[in-house]
């Protein structure tokens, strides 16, 4: 009866380590459509997907998307224009962003050192997201022109507050 009941708890063990290896390697490989039925990409455009690592604090980190093209330009600064939409996944709740009409926007007009030479930089399209909350749970998912990359940064408290001075 001891056997039995050793070999009955040794398998339960051995398909319990299984099951958590199995999830554990199923966490690692993402694709946005296992967690949601998000829409596939139409002509022209491209899905851009976002995956976010767990911070032990996420409370105190957020995310800053760069939209842009990577560019030649002058000496001059410049910006892109374009639309940034927010939607939302239909009977999901979650939310993806659109891309559209972009075209060259705004640039100043400096007159350039006769020497200068053209440089490469990336052109961003001024948005009004600001900074969107960090949440490893969902990825970022960003329909895009093919033309059009989609970069981020991450902003993280320090911890340290100042103290404004009183006039």
């Amino acid at each position: 009866m001891k056997k039995l009941a050793t070999l009955a708890l040794t398998s339960i063990a051995i398909l319990l380590t299984a099951c958590t290896g199995a999830n554990a390697a199923k966490n690692t490989v993402r694709n946005v459509n296992e967690i949601a039925p998000y829409p596939a990409a139409e002509a022209g455009y491209v899905r851009s997907v976002i995956y976010l690592p767990q911070l032990k604090n996420e409370q105190d980190a957020k995310v800053e998307l760069l939209i842009g093209k990577q560019m030649t330009t002058d000496c001059n600064f410049r910006s892109l224009a374009g639309n940034v939409k927010i939607n939302e996944l239909k009977g999901w709740g979650y939310q993806y962003l659109t891309v559209s009409e972009v075209t060259n926007g705004i640039s100043t007009l400096m007159a350039c050192p006769p020497d200068f030479e053209g440089k490469s930089e990336f052109v961003t399209i001024k948005h009004s997201l600001g900074l969107m909350d960090y949440n490893s749970r969902l990825p970022i998912v960003v329909y895009n022109p093919e033309d059009v990359q989609v970069k981020y940064r991450i902003w993280s408290n320090s911890g340290k507050t100042l103290t404004a001075t009183i006039e």
